[in-house]
């Protein structure tokens, strides 16, 4: 297949027939004026190949939020953790590589067996017994974790802490529009959240949703969110950092039903925002709503060990509108990456990994606060990898200042909850809050760096 298929005259004139449209410029005039191009791009007529590419490099240079060209410290779900040469070296074979999801198991053993191992280390990373083979992304988890307690349960109310990454609450939200979940936010006090008293918010929860660590960097206490659980019927989610698990306890053994997360940061580089990997685990006796697809290990009739998609009744291509979800595929190579990354570290080398992540982001948190003039935006609630901060300025002003040093300074709280804040930031916080990330391959020096050139454009 060519790299590129042009449309001619005559194929463009037919899509805008069918379209209504009498021009192209009609069928891009949703595109807000201020990013459309009021000139021409400065190429000659018939310019060769070569000069277009390199055009077109010399415009890509303009972008300077690269992790590759600023020292990178924003988080809130993408991390810039180190991805050693050996996870692209295996995952990136062939035979990985040009696999799509295993409809086929018979010949598809060999990815077969590598999404299993990865089923196994999340499972293991989660505390619970089941992990299917991935899904889209931490939000799409998300989703389907909601889907599963709510039908578990049979009931549709759902208790959303705050703590949750703004945009996955976001995704949930507009997915309950559909499924006719009732989402209650649970504000946040100092980072954590602070769940209804018992009769305050009229019908019981069917799910309770809740971060580990949540997007704030604050460690929840999972034991009162079980015991809720417990006294309403309600099953536990909870939205869980895999990294973090090489010091925490993990959430199976804290009482979860259900635990999802996002898979990014084991072994997936940022890539501008995707394609990423959904982490999905769950209690046994919730195996038959499990959504997607799930590998499982048993022995052809010779008797040698072999791999199978299993259960494949819970799934959309053979129930239809009786399906547990309708997540049709799953994120195979992004998994395999994920598990030759968890591979190679080892239950030691991803404790060294969350180790280094807290300490560097207790260091950099302290050393900020001594500057005076920044307040925390949680109080002396514990963090794990990342923090808040309230700038004296806003934090989108920072940001912008920061780049032009050279550092990816992390996140602007106003760009991940609004200009009018929501039920986990609001105010001053949201307005001037800066979230910050520290990952492994983050030096002293340059932590020391951020904090000298953050006093400066903050003044």
């Amino acid at each position: 297949m060519p790299d590129y298929m042009p449309h001619t005259e005559d194929e463009l004139a037919q899509m805008l027939e069918f379209l209504g449209l009498s021009s192209l410029d009609e069928l891009f005039a949703a595109v807000p004026a201020a990013l459309q191009l009021s000139r021409g791009l400065h190429l000659s007529d018939g310019s060769p190949e070569p000069d277009v590419l390199a055009r077109f490099e010399a415009l890509g240079e303009a972008n300077r939020a690269r992790s590759d060209r600023l020292v990178c410290f924003a988080g809130g779900g993408a991390y810039d953790h180190e991805v050693p040469p050996v996870v692209r070296a295996l995952a990136g074979r062939s035979e990985f590589v040009t696999a799509y999801t295993p409809y086929q198991p018979e010949v598809a053993q060999g990815v077969l067996q590598a999404v299993f191992e990865f089923q196994t280390m999340v499972a293991r990373l989660a505390g619970l017994p089941v992990a299917n083979a991935s899904l889209y992304d931490g939000a799409s988890a998300l989703v389907e974790g909601v889907n599963l307690g709510t039908a578990s349960s049979g009931r549709q109310t759902v208790w959303l802490s705050g703590g949750v990454p703004p945009h996955w609450r976001a995704v949930l939200e507009t997915f309950s529009a559909g499924t006719g979940h009732v989402v209650v936010d649970v504000p946040l006090r100092h980072g954590l959240t602070v769940w209804p008293a018992e009769g305050d918010s009229g019908e019981p929860p069917g799910v309770l949703v809740v971060g580990y660590p949540n997007y704030l960097g604050c460690l929840e206490d999972l034991g009162e969110a079980r015991r809720i659980c417990d006294a309403t019927g309600a099953l536990l989610v909870v939205a869980a950092d895999p990294v973090s698990a090489g010091l925490l306890r993990t959430p199976g053994e804290c009482g979860a039903d259900v635990v999802v997360g996002e898979g990014q940061a084991l072994g997936t580089a940022l890539s501008f925002g995707g394609p990423y990997l959904g982490l999905f685990a769950v209690a046994q006796q919730h195996v038959r709503r499990l959504p997607g697809r799930l590998v499982g290990e048993t022995v052809d009739i010779q008797g040698t060990r072999a791999y199978v998609t299993t259960l494949r009744a819970r799934e959309q291509d053979i129930r239809r509108e009786k399906a547990t979800s309708n997540v049709c595929t799953n994120q195979t190579l992004m998994a395999v990456y994920a598990a030759v990354q968890l591979g190679w570290l080892g239950t030691s080398g991803l404790r060294e990994v969350a180790l280094r992540c807290a300490r560097g982001t207790r260091y950099c948190r302290e050393s900020i606060l001594a500057l005076g003039g920044m307040e925390p935006v949680t109080g002396a609630t514990p963090i794990v990898r990342e923090f808040a901060i309230r700038l004296p300025i806003p934090g989108r002003l920072a940001i912008e200042r920061l780049a032009d040093e050279g550092y990816l300074g992390g996140l602007a709280l106003a760009d991940m909850v609004g200009d009018d804040g929501d039920a986990s930031v609001s105010g001053p916080d949201a307005l001037n809050g800066l979230l910050v990330a520290v990952t492994e391959r983050r030096t002293r020096a340059e932590v020391d760096g951020l904090v000298r050139t953050l006093d400066k454009v903050v003044r």
